[in-house]
């Protein structure tokens, strides 16, 4: 295996990836051509990445599993399903992408994560984690005379979903492969020499041989039988951390080197053969290859695109705000305030808090059902706890929210962060729901910051409410506001007017929508309302703004279908206002692939769209008697 230490500044040479298109050729190959090919496909991909920004620790780290899949398993015909497709990088590659690589999670380019819609090879979608066993199992069933292969990392596979779908492929006894992926080391550091020897031993057809054997001739003397699984199983668990699986009803599989082509050829070969649920561990390492990323894991788990300019920011990232906010309200001595994430420590700017503070920080890893309860639990006994969640990943603890959390009261407070679209990350990942599925609960306040100072304001409002409170925010910069660090918390449902004016029009804005707000404010010299709150609404100003203006505006960056504008007009209805409400939000579609700027634009939500948009069906005068700021 060839090491890399730089990202290469030109197109590199790739004479025997040049000649695969597709699985078919790679099956051309020789075995020990594959070895080069692998070098090539690692190269190829460093390169493409730094072209194009996106997830490059994890597609590295599973360089030689890809190429091993797709040499021995006949894809597409046979099904391979990789779990959240951080990875799947290089299985777009050799999949007849290779030349759109370059495109990914841009606009009109290459989706992030697998894509049925992309590709024949893309056996089912990916993006949010734990759920290839499940798909796998799913499609076992339905065609049993394929090969289903599910890949799955450690991470994912600390989810709850991940041991359900195990339980029950090993109860219906289905021909599956699960692959995991295990490159941190969190479940076994048995690896070398022996336990790759073991592997072969265990997944060759000598040993599937007499194991079945044993148990035909033992079927009718249970005794015997129960004593000989017991025997084996333990056997195993004395060597290898299979233990647990086998009881599942798997036969596992290693743990043996996800980096040596040779030996994972060999056994996937013979496992491709063997009937019933198999597990094979491989112990791989994120950023292989490439050792910046081998050094540095985390800080090469996704790469940004290399650009001739740099950007200047406009002000601090939400995500750090959050951080400081919390570093600071335990240094002015808050002895119950604790911090949850479920695996998103970094990029919801944790780390400098759990540094400084590992008796109050909790990771969970990917538990994001497990996250909500054990939040209610730390309220009920009087603890004040902060749950720090995205907001796509906040839609897989929504039953604990409601049930756990929301119906008994209980203290804790939601820092959702990607609030909104997020980009190059696609639909998956977008947080275009979360107003419309937390609004519907009982006992809840929602606030949703227009800048870095106003989401200071909204975690001290939130921790200090006696009930659920959600502040949602949007992945990057705000605008530049300067924090003033106090702890003094907002009227609970009180908006704020930025700006009246003798007009037709008042704009209700929510959220990181207020600069784009003010600029059609100013554009049509109408008045401007930041309404802060998004549950309760200030229903006060509203009515009294019903009364006075001809037409209200609504501009959120939700979905429109059950949204803060949703609630501004549930509201009118109610006083008979609803005619006058034009609400501007996400359609009832998924967003496309792109940067954030061409999902807002794709939406509606620009400037010029809304300002044609309003021009063309209001019949709006006196847009020139501006007369205060």
């Amino acid at each position: 295996m060839k090491t890399y230490s730089d990202i290469p500044e030109s197109f590199p040479s790739t004479p025997l990836l040049d000649k695969v298109d597709y699985p078919a050729d790679l099956r051309n190959l020789t075995k020990k051509e594959l070895h080069q090919f692998s070098d090539e496909l690692r190269e190829y991909l460093i390169y493409s990445v730094s072209q194009s920004g996106g997830h490059f620790g994890a597609g590295l780290g599973v360089i030689e599993l890809t190429v091993a899949l797709h040499y021995i398993f006949n894809t597409p015909e046979d099904n391979l399903i990789w779990d959240v497709g951080h990875q799947s990088y290089p299985h777009k590659i050799i999949t007849g992408r290779k030349r759109e690589i370059s495109s990914i999670r841009s606009k009109n380019g290459l989706h992030p994560f697998t894509n049925i819609e992309e590709s024949i090879y893309d056996s089912f979608g990916a993006g949010h984690s734990s759920t290839s066993i499940s798909a796998a199992l799913g499609m076992a069933v339905a065609k049993p005379e394929k090969n289903h292969v599910a890949v799955i990392g450690d991470g994912a596979m600390t989810a709850g979903m991940a041991y359900e779908a195990l339980a029950h492929a090993g109860s219906l006894d289905s021909d599956i492969l699960v692959i995991l992926n295990d490159n941190s080391m969190s479940i076994s550091r048995n690896i070398g020499g022996f336990s790759n020897y073991l592997a072969r031993i265990w997944a060759s057809k000598l040993y599937t041989s007499i194991r079945e054997g044993g148990k035909t001739a033992l079927r009718f003397i249970p005794s015997a039988k129960n004593f000989a699984k017991r025997a084996e199983t333990h056997f195993k668990g004395m060597l290898a951390p299979g233990t647990l699986f086998e009881e599942l009803g798997f036969n596992y599989i290693g743990p043996m080197d996800g980096h040596n082509l040779n030996e994972m050829l060999t056994t996937l070969k013979n496992l491709k053969d063997l009937k019933g649920p198999k597990l094979l561990h491989l112990i791989t390492q994120k950023g292989k290859g490439f050792l910046p990323a081998e050094k540095n894991p985390i800080g090469f788990h996704a790469l940004n695109k290399i650009e001739t300019t740099k950007s200047i920011p406009n002000g601090k990232k939400y995500s750090s705000v959050f951080g400081d906010w919390l570093s600071k309200k335990v240094e002015d001595g808050d002895d119950n305030l604790v911090a949850i994430t479920p695996a998103m420590s970094e990029g919801s700017g944790m780390n400098d808090f759990a540094e400084k503070n590992p008796d109050k920080f909790f990771d969970v890893a990917i538990a994001e059902q497990h996250s909500m309860t054990f939040a209610a639990g730390l309220a009920k006994e009087g603890k004040k706890p902060i749950l720090a969640i995205y907001s796509t990943f906040l839609q897989r603890a929504y039953d604990q929210l409601i049930h756990d959390v929301a119906l008994q009261k209980l203290d804790v407070t939601l820092a959702i962060d990607r609030a909104g679209f997020v980009g190059g990350d696609g639909a998956t990942h977008a947080g275009i729901f979360d107003v419309s599925f937390l609004r519907c609960i009982p006992n809840m306040i929602i606030m949703s910051p227009s800048d870095e100072n106003e989401c200071w304001k909204m975690l001290s409002t939130g921790y200090d409410y006696h009930g659920p409170a959600a502040i949602r925010y949007p992945r990057g910069e705000g605008p530049g506001a300067e924090i003033s660090k106090s702890f003094d918390s907002l009227e609970i449902g009180k908006a704020r007017v930025i700006t009246e004016a003798v007009s037709d029009l008042v704009i209700f804005s929510f959220g990181n929508m207020l600069n784009l707000s003010m600029e059609i404010a100013d554009a049509l010299n109408c008045s401007l309302v930041d309404m802060r709150f998004i549950k309760p609404l200030d229903e006060e100003l509203i009515e009294k703004y019903a009364k006075t203006y001809k037409h209200i505006v609504s501009i959120e960056e939700n979905v429109v279908t059950g949204g803060a504008g949703s609630a501004v007009n549930e509201f009118l209805s109610k006083i008979g206002y609803s005619e006058k409400l034009k609400i501007f939000g996400i359609p009832d579609e998924f967003p496309i692939v792109g940067t954030q700027e061409d999902q807002r634009e794709a939406a509606g939500l620009s400037k010029n769209k809304i300002i044609e948009k309003l021009s063309r069906e209001l019949d709006l005068k006196n847009l020139d008697k501006k007369v205060s700021a």
